[in-house]
Parts: structure tokens; sequence; C-alpha cells
């Protein structure tokens, strides 16, 4: 099986889109449990954007081990030198240095020919490496950019000491089968690719973050990255716990190896929703909270008879709760008598048929029936 390895920046990029900035100690709680996860880097913050980010980049290089910790810098000495002194206390600290290749963002935001631009990345990162091992360099807005300029930036940041480079789709503008096709012609066309590892970094502008990630992902790319539940600038980033899951649940397509830890990405969402203050979706794919509600009389009577005719995978694989049958109004006989037995009521057909129909009634004028509101309803036939 080949290797992934999984860039978490949940405390950069996720948090930097966030109404209320995180100070140090709730970054510090975030990186210990992200760090239980299982990834193989996490993305600390921007330690020259702010004194508040260097402290909190200081403290996780510090205190949490066992994980890379991966700091923001631009291509600026000054950063990197703030950037280096910020990860002195990790294990193995990485610098993610970062530079635009697309023709809009070098003429309207950098004001710089492709000449200048190349040279600014390239001595950005032969400077960074006189300080750090693990350097890479970001190719910000690449799927807007020129593709012979890409692959030359590429090579030369390479040359230059970069051992991980990144595609990121900045403005997410990308489809699955474009990502998908850059990486693969990247893998084949970059003459020293075999000296880096090829990252991909989506975001969900079009709702195709996860989708992007896994096209470039079965294309050959080494890391992937995102942030869990998805947060992020805009419409956010690839969310990994749907990049995770589809990979163990598609493992015969993708033969990819990650060893993270499932059984803590529903304690990590969860926390990280409480901290950020940025609500999971019921509907979110993983860890929202109907994501293994089913309601359907149909999904319901298969669900009893076999969880796997509704269900991608346990919940309990995730640490999330159990199944729930949730009764209403389109619910199934299958479903109250299973209501029933869970609830230790005994019953025979005729009864059971009298209650399941006593049971449409109330559930008409209701949206879910409460295991309390459906033994209410059971004592009150009980008293007629």
């Amino acid at each position: 099986m080949r290797k992934l390895d999984i860039f978490d920046t949940t405390l950069r990029d996720g948090e930097q889109s966030l109404e209320k900035t995180l100070n140090a100690c709730q970054k510090l709680e975030l990186a210990k449990r992200i760090a239980k996860l299982g990834v193989n880097v996490i993305e600390a913050g921007f330690p020259a954007s702010s004194p508040g980010d260097f402290a909190a980049v200081q403290k996780i290089s510090e205190e949490v081990k066992g994980v890379s910790i991966c700091g923001l810098s631009r291509c600026v000495q000054e950063d990197i030198d703030c950037c280096v002194r910020a990860l002195s206390g990790a294990e193995n600290p990485r610098i993610n240095l970062g530079l635009a290749v697309s023709p809009i963002h070098m003429e309207k935001k950098l004001k710089l020919t492709s000449a200048q631009a190349m040279d600014k990345a390239v001595q950005s990162v032969k400077y960074a490496r006189k300080s750090i091992g693990e350097v890479q360099f970001y190719a910000e807005d690449a799927l807007r950019s020129e593709f012979d300029f890409l692959v030359k930036i590429l090579e030369q940041v390479i040359n230059a000491g970069a051992t991980t480079v990144t595609i990121s789709d900045t403005v997410g503008i990308a489809t699955p089968w474009q990502l998908g096709e850059l990486v693969a012609r990247l893998k084949n066309t970059v003459i020293n690719i075999d000296r880096a590892k090829l990252s991909i970094h989506c975001h969900n502008d079009l709702g195709m973050a996860t989708a992007n990630s896994l096209a470039g992902i079965l294309a050959g790319a080494d890391q992937i990255e995102g942030t869990i539940t998805g947060i992020g600038e805009r419409a956010g980033n690839a969310s990994l716990e749907e990049v995770i899951m589809a990979l163990y649940v598609q493992k015969e397509l993708y033969s990819i190896d990650v060893s993270i830890n499932m059984k803590e990405i529903f304690k990590t969402s969860k926390l990280i929703s409480m901290i950020t203050g940025v609500p999971i979706s019921r509907y979110k794919p993983v860890v929202g909270s109907n994501a293994f509600w089913h309601a359907a009389g149909i999904h319901q009577d298969g669900m009893i008879k076999e969880a796997q005719t509704y269900q991608l995978f346990d919940p309990g694989i995730i640490g999330a709760p159990e199944s729930k049958i949730v009764l209403n109004a389109r619910s199934g006989r299958s479903a109250v008598r299973y209501k029933l037995q869970k609830l230790g009521h005994s019953y025979d057909r005729k009864e059971i048929e009298n209650i399941y129909h006593l049971f449409l009634r109330y559930a008409d004028e209701k949206s879910i029936v409460t295991d309390e509101e459906f033994n209410e309803l059971l004592n009150d036939k009980r008293e007629r």
C-alpha cells in the first residue's frame, strides 16, 4: 500500500477565518487533540502575523510531541527568522513558505514578474534550509498558473532544498478531473519530483474540495492538506475526516496507508466546534448529528435487518454514538416493533398493529417522536 501524509491546517487556515481569534491556550488544547488523531503534520499558525500567534506556535512546538509542527511564512527573511524562532522547541519542525504563482497574483498582488517571483521563491527556500531541515513550498493559486512556469518554479525550489511542494487550489476553482490531471502531469513532467513530496491543498468554493483531494490522491499526491470539519477561508477547506473515511471505505480503490486513529475523529470534531464556535451542520458528512440517523421506513427496515444496507461504516469506528432509528410519520412497522423491543415492551402482533396506527396519527402532528413521547403514547393507550 502507498503511504500518504496527512497535513492538518485547522489551526492556521481554519483559524484565520474565525470571527474570534483563538488564543495560545485554546490552540494548544486543539493541537494536543489533533495530535491524537495521528496526523503527520500540524500547521500551528503564522508566527509573523501577530505576537499572539507567535506565542501559540512556540507553545505548541514545545509541548506537542510525536508529530511535525509547521509554521507558515511568507517568502520574506524576517518572516522566516520569526518562524524559525517560534519552531525552535519542536521535535521535527517544518516551515511552509508560500508564494503566489498565477499571473493575476504575481502582477496585481505581488507586483512581480515571473522571473522575480522565481528568484524570490528560490532564495527563500535556500535561506530557510540553513535553519530547518523540512522546508515546504506552496504554490499559491497553482490552478490558475501557467503550466510551464509552475513546472519550472517547482523544479527550482526542489533544487534549492524544498522537501515538499504544494499545489494549492486557492480559490477552489478546480474540478476533480482538472486537479487529478494536474497532479499526474506534474508527476510526469517535473524532472526532480522524486526528491520531494507532492502535496495538494484544496478549497471548497464550489463544494468540491473533498472530491478534488481524492482525485489528487488517486493521481499520485504524497500529502493531503485540510482541516477537521472543513473550516477555513471563505467556503472552507477539504474536510480531513471526509477524505480519511473515503479512503477507508474505498480502500481497494485507493490502496492507501493512512495511519490515523479514526476513533478520535468524532471527539476531535466536537472539540473544534466547541472551541471555535463554528457549529457542525447536522447534515455534515461523517460527523454531523444526522449522519447515522435513519428515518425513512424502508431504510429503517433494512437497517434493522442488516446495518450495511444503509450505512457505509459503523459509527463506532470514528468514536461516534451508535446508529439511531428515529421515529416519525415516515417510519414503518419494523421501526415501531424495533423501538418497542429497545424500550423493553412486549406486545403480540395484533397489539403492535393497533399501536402502529395510533403512533401514525400521533406522528403526523410531530416532526420526531422521542422515546419519552413514545412511552407516554403507550401509557395513554393502556389507560383507555
